[in-house]
């Protein structure tokens, strides 16, 4: 039997991307200092780059350890890619740049040292090799490859530790302080490769200008908690919030008004 009424058009369904950070009522508390991470829900979309700025204290650091597995939550959950991160587990899809360096280098060489991280990931002896060239080309280490790492500067050493998170290809890489060691031709260069990358990226630091270039979203942290969210220059540029919140306006977007040719 035909039916004669007419036939239904179906609705496209619709496109759920799935969060690259989901942290939904994320609380944290070290035994001498109480609710460090205070109750904090934040989604991060693929390829979303975040920065995170507030005084020191406030639990940027904390936030990130959590992220990566290596603290556990008091209270709340935390998922990378749909995926709930297990304290203490590997979560090859993301990887974390510490403040200093130091704690993330102990191999004879540079090469070896970013080479650490491929190697321990299942890959072919040629797929290490490329990944490797790879790292050391973006971060123009190519002069230093063969040195060992504990003759280098503090920014020469920064740039090695992020050449092997990248050399590892995660997918969210949580960067803390990246800028701090680094003098204005390593920070320029990171600044042009960072915004070059597809990967998600949450950047912790007291460099707004830099965050100003590379995010295009910023959060202020206080007290534990997330107290704003919004593009960065829309943030950065809100005296009030700033002033509120113990923060200083970056140089770039404060009106200059001097006539300096007078």
């Amino acid at each position: 039997m035909t039916s004669l009424l007419p036939k239904k058009t179906m609705a496209a369904a619709p496109c759920v991307t799935v969060a690259a950070i989901a942290i939904d009522h994320l609380c944290f508390s070290y035994p001498d200092r109480l609710q460090v991470l205070d109750n904090v829900s934040l989604h991060i979309a693929p390829g979303e780059r975040v920065g995170i700025i507030g005084h020191n204290g406030c639990g940027k650091t904390t936030l990130f350890m959590t992220l990566c597995g290596a603290l556990s939550p008091t209270a709340g959950t935390v998922r990378l890619m749909d995926k709930p991160v297990v304290a203490g587990g590997f979560n090859p899809q993301i990887g974390l740049l510490f403040q200093n360096p130091n704690n993330q280098l102990f191999s004879a060489s540079v090469r070896e040292d970013i080479r650490f991280g491929p190697a321990n990931m299942d890959l072919l002896p040629h797929q290490v090799d490329e990944r490797v060239e790879m790292a050391i080309n973006t971060t123009g280490l190519q002069t230093l490859a063969e040195r060992p790492p504990h003759h280098l500067s503090g920014g020469e050493k920064q740039m090695v530790a992020i050449a092997g998170l990248l050399a590892m290809t995660p997918q969210i890489v949580l960067y803390d302080e990246p800028t701090a060691s680094l003098d204005i031709r390593s920070r320029r260069r990171l600044i042009t490769f960072m915004q070059g990358l597809e990967q998600t990226m949450v950047i912790a630091s007291h460099d707004l200008e830099f965050l100003l270039e590379v995010c295009d979203r910023t959060l202020v942290m206080y007290q534990g908690k997330i107290v704003a969210d919004g593009h960065p220059r829309e943030i950065m540029s809100n005296d009030t919030l700033m002033e509120t919140y113990d923060l200083e306006k970056p140089h770039s977007l404060i009106p200059h008004t001097i006539n300096h040719h007078k």
